[in-house]
């Protein structure tokens, strides 16, 4: 499959000219984001994304996910779309980078937003959310899989969304293939690990009915969502 994720100059170019059609929203208050659950990082501004998985492993990865994705559909998801899936009016962050160049070019539009002949294009979050919010939000960002990540495995999830809402199946085997098709799922950012439908309802699953329903919910919207 070709990748769209783009790299350098041809990725400035883009966002920047994408960015000048963005709707104008510096008169939207930043929403505050809990970061208790994530560790420390310092007063100054780091330069590479510091809660992916391979720096602090599985757990607070997917802590950092989970707070980035309330803080971005609070925060961003207004001009960038749900899920950070962009409708065009701003640059789709879901290829940007999963490398220094592209948390460089977010840590800068993060903390000092972005202004265009005297019209503010994007407001300025640093001061107001802090780093640990808005490596967060970085981090639910680069783990967005690429658009049909999950085609090849749409029929298998349908059937297994129908065999959990109906409160059958065994909790560990459908575990097991639910993360076994989420670790084949590709991000558009190039990172190594996504944050699919089929990894949120693995997750979800803990031997109790409650957690089926919630699974197959997961699945229902992440098919949805593909479509």
């Amino acid at each position: 499959m070709m990748r769209k994720t783009l790299a350098g100059p041809a990725l400035l170019l883009s966002l920047a000219v994408t960015a000048t059609l963005a709707f104008a929203h510096g008169d939207v208050a930043p929403q505050p984001v809990n970061t208790d659950a994530l560790p420390e990082v310092g007063e100054e501004w780091l330069v590479e994304n510091p809660y992916r998985a391979d720096k602090v492993g599985d757990e607070v990865w997917w802590q950092a996910v989970m707070i980035g994705d309330s803080g971005f559909n609070q925060n961003c998801a207004r001009c960038h779309g749900l899920g950070a899936v962009s409708g065009g009016l701003a640059p789709d962050l879901r290829f940007l980078e999963a490398a220094e160049y592209g948390d460089e070019w977010f840590a800068e539009r993060f903390q000092h937003g972005y202004t265009q002949d005297g019209t503010t294009k994007m407001p300025a979050f640093g001061e107001i959310l802090g780093q640990k919010a808005g490596w967060a939000i970085r981090t639910y960002i680069e783990t967005r899989p690429e658009d049909g990540a999950l085609d090849a495995h749409k029929d298998r999830l349908g059937a297994i969304r129908d065999e959990l809402m109906a409160g059958g199946g065994d909790d560990a085997a459908l575990k097991a293939e639910l993360m076994e098709i989420a670790g084949s799922v590709v991000t558009a950012s190039g990172a190594p690990k996504s944050d699919s439908a089929a990894l949120r309802a693995a997750l979800a699953l803990d031997g109790t009915e409650a957690a089926k329903k919630h699974a197959a919910e997961m699945l229902t919207i992440g098919l949805s969502a593909a479509h």
